[in-house]
């Protein structure tokens, strides 16, 4: 089942443009069924098949900041002629979801085939997005080198830490509870798809 991403760029008129740069950073790595692509001046779309990808997508735009996001789950019209040119439940409720995450706090809003299960992804998105984006920056370089797999040790040792201070910064930036969330918010995402 396909899930459309619809970003738009906040207070784009006070600002330089930043979508050309974060389409570059999302090509590079991120499987689409269709690339993501600029649909309107601030504003840009693409379609993924894997919510455990649309997770982490979210995430990063919420770690970039500056961004509303929308996500809509549920089907899509085949053959896929393009983001542009499509049609479906999926495109629609991604429109909705970005007019919505407009108007939220964190700037993030999911719609999809099973409005409930839609409004739990949601909920779910929206606390993980607010661990990351009150992560400290140290908290950051040491969740970066244990999620590239080095133990805790090893990323002590690169920080010129202690592995106390690096269990320290893992748990003020709740690394833990968005492991565990992160699943929860894709299996969301895959019952709001219907």
């Amino acid at each position: 089942m396909p899930y459309v991403l619809a970003v738009g760029q906040q207070a784009s008129r006070r600002g330089p443009d930043r979508v050309a740069g974060v389409l570059q950073r999302l090509a590079d790595g991120v499987p689409t069924v269709l690339p993501f692509e600029r649909t309107a001046g601030d504003e840009f779309q693409g379609v993924l098949a894997d919510p455990a990808v649309v997770v982490d997508v979210v995430l990063r735009l919420v770690r970039e900041g500056g961004w509303s996001i929308g996500v809509g789950a549920g089907p899509l019209q085949t053959p896929l002629p393009g983001s542009r040119a499509g049609a479906g439940p999926a495109l629609l409720c991604a429109r909705r979801a970005v007019d919505a995450a407009g108007q939220r706090s964190v700037r993030l809003a999911v719609r999809g085939a099973v409005p409930p299960d839609a409004g739990d992804a949601q909920a779910v998105l929206s606390a993980l997005a607010v661990v990351v984006q009150r992560r400290s920056a140290q908290a950051w370089e040491a969740i970066e080198l244990v999620r590239a797999g080095r133990t805790q040790a090893a990323a002590a040792a690169a920080l010129g830490v202690s592995r106390q201070a690096v269990g320290q910064r893992l748990a003020a930036g709740l690394w833990e509870l968005e492991r565990e969330l992160r699943p929860t918010a894709a299996r969301l995402l895959a019952r709001a798809a219907g």
